[in-house]
């Protein structure tokens, strides 16, 4: 099997954390990312769960955000290029 090496900056101590967690679930850090980044290219999207408390400027976002929906300043969901470049026309 041919392999290529990837170099990636990471903090040492969330490297250390990473590989006490896929040791724990009998796995090897390369093991994990390697399926990452075959996940990556099979789905073209990235998913994490975050499992922390939201940061005091993340609430504050979240409450900004809901202000506007409730003020009608978000603009609708669309399911072509087409109606989404009429919308934007329509601002002008």
């Amino acid at each position: 099997m041919n392999t290529a090496i990837i170099n990636i900056k990471v903090n040492p101590k969330v490297k250390t954390q990473a590989q006490q967690v896929v040791e724990e679930l009998g796995l090897s850090l390369s093991g994990v990312i390697n399926a990452f980044l075959k996940q990556l290219v099979r789905t073209k999207s990235v998913s994490f769960t975050v499992s922390e408390e939201p940061t005091t400027h993340m609430l504050q976002a979240l409450k900004e955000s809901e202000e506007d929906v409730k003020a009608g300043r978000v603009s609708p969901s669309f399911t072509n290029a087409k109606d989404a470049i009429g919308w934007l026309h329509k601002g002008r």
